[in-house]
């Protein structure tokens, strides 16, 4: 009987940890929509509990799962083929997200060239913008609401610049970080990656004090029309990558403390930075779309 590399093929045995994310999504979801809502101020404080726990969890579920993935590779029970497909697996998941933003950007298309001309009254539809919105202006960002409130948008300059020099400086130190993986230069790894780590957390500290900003100084809020919407969403759902790399990266960056990884066996290491350089990509187009046109 053959017994090349290939035909082995690990499956591991039934795991609890899909089971623990979909709850921590659960109180992810429950909080964040008590939060959202604005709810009486007892449910508002249930909703940072819940949301708060549920992050708790979903952390807890993170590393409790890379350990099981660890221990498995670090007893030798993968073998190439198995490489492979967790290399096609990672392949499609950033594809999935790829389109999980295109959607995104789709409807921030939609409401700056379709429904913002169309409420303006533009070709056949002066009468229907009039009723719809009278007096509504086609410029954006929107920073009149129906109801008479106003807003600001949000500057390319200050924060949001800073942020985006923050994270293409980490794509330039995780490469360099890459580079020590590859030529075993464990010591210009490891505080590469420590760098890295640094700016990402740096990234998400400001975009927290831009939130702050947009909320306390330029009445700029989730409710606050369609730009207010699709800023926060946008921004928001990217913030949440950001926070999920981080966590990758600092388990990566633990593994290299602890020894692992060679120059020839490191995916672990090119899955995080795979995903760590997409999120960047998609910062840029961020910062072009939402904060610069």
């Amino acid at each position: 009987m053959s017994t090349k590399e290939y035909e082995h093929y690990y499956v591991p045995a039934q795991s609890k940890w899909p089971i623990v994310g979909a709850v921590g999504l659960f109180f992810i979801v429950i909080g964040a929509a008590a939060l959202v809502n604005q709810f009486a101020s007892g449910n508002e404080g249930l909703g940072a509990y819940g949301l708060t726990l549920g992050l708790a969890i979903m952390v807890y579920m993170m590393f409790g799962w890379f350990k099981n993935q660890i221990d498995e590779s670090m007893a030798g029970m993968y073998s190439a083929q198995l490489g492979v497909s967790y290399r096609q697996g990672m392949a499609w998941f950033i594809f999935s997200e790829v389109m999980f933003f295109a959607a995104f950007f789709g409807a921030l298309f939609y409401a700056r060239n379709m429904s913002v001309p169309w409420l303006a009254g533009e070709g056949n539809n002066a009468m229907t913008g009039e009723i719809l919105w009278n007096g509504f202006q086609s410029v954006w960002p929107l920073e009149k609401m129906p109801d008479g409130r106003e807003t600001q948008g949000m500057p390319w300059t200050g924060l949001p610049l800073y942020n985006t020099l923050l994270l293409l400086t980490s794509s330039v130190t995780l490469h360099f970080a890459h580079v020590g993986i590859e030529k075993g230069e464990r010591s210009k790894a490891k505080l590469m990656m420590g760098i890295t780590i640094a700016l990402g957390i740096m990234f998400l500290i400001l975009q927290v004090e831009e939130y702050i900003h947009a909320y306390t100084e330029m009445n700029l809020t989730l409710d606050a029309g369609i730009y207010g919407s699709t800023f926060f969403m946008l921004t928001g759902f990217h913030g949440m990558h950001v926070t999920l790399g981080t966590i990758m990266l600092i388990v990566v960056f633990l593994r290299i403390l602890k020894g692992h990884f060679t120059k020839d066996n490191h995916f672990a290491f090119l899955a995080a930075s795979w995903y760590w350089h997409f999120v960047d990509v998609v910062w840029l187009g961020l910062f072009v779309f939402v904060y610069i046109l």
